[in-house]
């Protein structure tokens, strides 16, 4: 099965440590700066960072509306703690001019979970297997639609989430050396155009 075209957006966040998971895993990947470098992509990964910063970077990069475009065209999604919040469709505690670019059906919270010094590390289940998930000023689910489905629980809450080719988690998986989550998108992605879609 041929390997799916990879990008990171590298405007500012955790974009090297995803880089550096998706070629252990075989699948190199590339930075996302300019509208230009989503071309040709299958999926691109929404790292954690600052949303707010990272939704004003889409808008002077040029990347937002073409990554819009991107979407709407069939490019999957992986977002990442601020990556999620971007890529959901309504956002609690957010400010009035940041982006919600409605990839997936979600309403999340900034800072759900609370402040910097709220961080904390927990184990959860993935399909049948512990996790070790690293929560860093973490988003969390309020609602979703009903085409997502819950992939992982942090106790009653939803924090890792799936809808077509998208994949979203209020953690970050680029920081355990753990690869499984990001071996569900790039699945995913093949999955998807083996179905045509």
């Amino acid at each position: 099965m041929s390997v799916p075209r990879l990008g990171v957006l590298a405007l500012q966040g955790a974009a090297p440590a995803h880089m550096r998971a998706l070629s252990s895993i075989g699948c190199p990947s590339a930075p996302v700066r300019v509208p230009d470098d989503l071309d040709g992509l299958d999926g691109l990964i929404i790292p954690g960072g600052e949303s707010t910063t990272m939704s004003m970077l889409l808008e002077s990069s040029g990347v937002l509306e073409p990554l819009q475009q991107a979407v709407d065209n069939g490019l999957g999604v992986f977002g990442t703690c601020a990556g999620m919040i971007l890529a959901s469709t309504t956002i609690e505690d957010g400010r009035d001019d940041q982006h919600a670019l409605g990839i997936m059906d979600l309403t999340v919270q900034r800072n759900g979970y609370g402040r910097q010094r709220d961080s904390f590390e927990v184990d959860i289940d993935v399909d049948g297997h512990t996790f070790h998930a690293v929560f860093i000023r973490a988003p969390r689910i309020v609602s979703m639609g009903a085409d997502v489905a819950v992939v992982a629980h942090y106790g009653s809450d939803p924090v890792l989430v799936r809808e077509g080719r998208h994949l979203m988690a209020s953690f970050h998986p680029e920081l355990t050396g753990d690869t499984r989550i990001h071996e569900i998108f790039v699945a995913g992605l093949q999955d998807s155009r083996m179905q045509g879609g």
